[in-house]
């Protein structure tokens, strides 16, 4: 390999025993174990495709502010308005996104969290969250009632990641059959009548190209500073590539850089 990348968003993913990762067409499986050099070229907004510094999630500042998919529903899913035919930046958007199904689920990654995804993604979001184990609680028809559910359940349950948790330590088992029993007496009134929707759902069970055991310590890679680092890419989990058993590359954080990797 030898090709300078734009992150233009996440690696993706096919579940597999372990789950098979790529970026930019090439399987970074292959890649495990051997030596890998990473140069940052520059920015390239991931929108409008200009060389222009990256302010979030790939995006130039005035992007970022502009474009549907970076609206706070995106994060926030309670803030989703669709349903009620009410704009944020773009309605054909907002709806052909919102009014879909969702799925509020437990994963437990560095730990036991809820979290929401539209259905079609759920398999895509836990890998990217370096799930362990996961589940569904509930199934919803659109963004909104997911997201209010999630605020409900966040009373309860953790609903954020320790992605230095996640990638050195491999948590304990859970009852997630139990802990999903539990979770339905927290259900919001709007949404107790789609209870039974996943009860049927076995646990769902994740395993990743990575030997945690050898990984004691992470420190995050910043490549628009670093500028250069090479390294053998020993791990890849969530959205995290780690080198040396300690340096980590998050491709998600770095969507928008300009980089040009090869093997060495």
């Amino acid at each position: 390999m030898n090709k300078t990348i734009v992150i233009r968003k996440k690696m993706s993913s096919e579940p597999g025993t372990p789950v098979r990762y790529y970026l930019d067409g090439f399987n970074l499986n292959f890649f495990l174990n051997r030596r890998i050099s990473v140069k940052f070229e520059g920015f390239q907004c991931v929108q409008c495709k200009r060389y222009e510094p990256i302010f979030r999630q790939g995006l130039c500042k005035p992007c970022f502010f502009e474009t549907p998919s970076a609206g706070d529903w995106v994060i926030r899913p309670e803030l989703s308005q669709a349903h009620l035919d009410i704009e944020d930046r773009d309605l054909t958007y907002e709806k052909k996104v919102q009014l879909q199904p969702h799925i509020v689920y437990f994963a437990v990654s560095s730990g036991l969290k809820v979290g929401v995804t539209q259905k079609t993604q759920l398999t895509t979001r836990l890998i990217d969250q370096g799930a362990q184990q996961a589940i569904p609680i509930i199934e919803v028809p659109n963004r909104y009632l997911a997201g209010i559910t999630e605020v409900a359940l966040k009373e309860y349950y953790n609903d954020k990641t320790n992605w230095r948790q996640m990638l050195t330590q491999t948590p304990q088992p859970i009852d997630l059959i139990a802990e999903r029993e539990r979770a339905l007496s927290h259900l919001p009134d709007e949404v107790k009548d789609y209870a039974s929707s996943a009860l049927q759902e076995k646990t769902l069970l994740f395993d990743y190209p990575i030997n945690q055991s050898r990984i004691k310590r992470v420190q995050i890679l910043n490549m628009s500073k670093k500028l250069n680092f090479n390294g053998k890419l020993t791990g890849i989990k969530a959205q995290y590539l780690v080198f040396n058993n300690r340096d980590v590359l998050n491709i998600r954080f770095n969507e928008g850089l300009v980089l040009n990797i090869k093997t060495i």
